[in-house]
């Protein structure tokens, strides 16, 4: 048997790897409307 503060530990990482994947997945969908504007409107500028 583990104890339970390893298994709580474990739960914890399990569930911030989840959360962090969950949270790049959604990020990475509004990246490119967040990002390529002002990428262009400083390449304009020169």
């Amino acid at each position: 048997m583990t104890k339970p503060s390893s298994y709580s530990t474990v739960t914890m990482v399990i569930c911030l790897i989840y959360w962090t994947s969950k949270w790049v997945s959604t990020y990475s969908e509004l990246w490119p409307s967040i990002v390529i504007p002002p990428i262009a409107v400083s390449l304009l500028e020169r």
